[in-house]
């Protein structure tokens, strides 16, 4: 099995699996993303004490590709500061869009590296892009409810 073969199972297993995919109790901060040129659209939903993101779920629909690019975002910044979680997701949109590489950079992305070859199909960029977008958005504007359409 290849590389890509197995960050193909990996979205597909991600965009299946709902341990991330639950309205949050007690939520600090409440974010919707939608793409409308193809219609995928998810409610981020956070809990942050102190800085740190202790909580985060997702609420929503859309192709496969952004349901576990949203997934594996849970995942990957629950937990961290916020600050972190929006240099994860500067991080992950400047890697989906060819503009950061390198792989040591790359690394605290995790699972999420699976995007990568994303790049190449530029239709699919938006869908795999959308919840860090929100995300990024959502707390570096403090915005505790609100929506954002990526331009």
């Amino acid at each position: 099995m290849n590389l890509d073969n197995i960050y193909t199972e990996l979205i597909l297993e991600h965009s299946r699996n709902k341990h991330n995919r639950h309205e949050l109790e007690d939520y600090t901060h409440k974010e919707l993303g939608h793409n409308p040129s193809c219609g995928d659209e998810i409610t981020l939903e956070l809990k942050v004490e102190d800085g740190i993101i202790k909580d985060i779920s997702y609420m929503g629909h859309g192709c496969a590709i952004s349901q576990a690019s949203t997934s594996i975002m849970c995942d990957n910044v629950k937990g961290i500061k916020v600050e972190d979680a929006i240099e994860r997701a500067k991080k992950f949109i400047g890697m989906v869009k060819g503009e950061v590489t390198d792989p040591d950079e790359l690394e605290d992305l995790d699972d999420a590296i699976a995007f990568e070859s994303i790049r190449t199909l530029p239709a699919r960029v938006k869908c795999a892009v959308l919840s860090w977008y929100t995300l990024k958005d959502m707390l570096e504007n403090n915005k505790e409810e609100g929506s954002f359409i990526p331009s």
